[in-house]
């Protein structure tokens, strides 16, 4: 009798864990389902802090790529860091993730919710910038440089204490503002995904990851905001990224959407979430002890 409450409490477990990947997913889905955007409805003009002239040339979106990626290669053969012993656990991790934000992309924009700026890519692939499908290696790539550069020169886990209070209010904050946006397509997605993952993380993952990723993500929000300054047009005579904008929440720090801030949020989420679980995996030295 009792062996066969255990299993159907573990099934209960499984299912109940199965349904929330499934319906954060399932409500997106109805939300792009009923959505209709207006095409060919993007904006190319927005607050600029300067414009700089060498940044006009249809490179720029891979010299942010080499801007970004040439200091962390540089620096992966740190001693106490060593990075790139990581990078087998990374590179699944950013695979996967990178898979489910290409779909995302391709997607909208084909349906107008954001498009790019001929002016500043090399070539499209499926009508996405080629520099657009490496986005999602070469920033989330130093992105967690920053993460394990934290870890290990300041061990002491500051934003501890504030994680039981900070993490149900993002949760509860994430699914008010996507609700209350449903009609913005952008919006609504972004901030119902960060909704549903992070309760996910709430219920089933270690605390410490969440406060170690806070620590990493106000830091990486400093780089965040240079790189993507520039590609929503902060220094340039018309963005690299343009978005459609009755499909956002209509509010920017300078050029970038603050929408951009939440995409960035799950981006890096996702990705550190399974390079702990890839570490844990391969028998690594892992931040956390507690990864289920």
């Amino acid at each position: 009798m009792s062996e066969l409450l255990t299993r159907e409490r573990s099934l209960g477990a499984r299912i109940l864990q199965i349904a929330l990947i499934i319906l954060p997913l399932a409500v997106v889905a109805l939300q792009w389902a009923t959505d209709t955007v207006q095409w060919n409805h993007l904006v190319f003009e927005v607050r600029k802090i300067a414009e700089i002239s060498i940044f006009e040339t249809r490179y720029l979106y891979l010299y942010l790529h080499l801007f970004a990626l040439i200091p962390v290669l540089a620096l992966s053969f740190d001693r106490r860091v060593h990075y790139y012993t990581y990078w087998r656990a990374l590179l699944p991790a950013l695979l996967i993730v990178a898979i489910f934000f290409w779909i995302w992309d391709v997607y909208k924009t084909a349906v107008g919710v954001w498009g790019f700026n001929p002016a500043h890519y090399t070539f499209l692939l499926l009508n996405l910038p080629i520099e657009e499908w490496l986005f999602f290696f070469t920033f989330p790539f130093a992105s967690v440089f920053i993460y394990e550069c934290l870890n290990h020169y300041f061990p002491q886990d500051r934003l501890a204490p504030l994680e039981p209070y900070l993490t149900p209010a993002l949760i509860v904050f994430f699914f008010l503002i996507g609700f209350a946006y449903w009609s913005h397509a952008y919006t609504s997605t972004t901030f119902l995904l960060c909704g549903g993952f992070w309760l996910y993380h709430y219920i089933y993952m270690a605390s410490e990851m969440r406060s170690r990723f806070y620590n990493g993500l106000f830091i990486g929000y400093i780089p965040f905001v240079l790189v993507n300054g520039v590609l929503t047009g902060a220094f340039t005579q018309a963005p690299v990224v343009v978005y459609n904008p009755d499909e956002y929440l209509g509010l920017r720090l300078v050029s970038i959407p603050l929408d951009d801030f939440a995409y960035n949020f799950l981006l890096e989420a996702m990705v550190i979430t399974l390079y702990e679980y890839f570490k844990k995996k391969m028998g690594m030295a892992g931040t956390f002890a507690k990864i289920r």
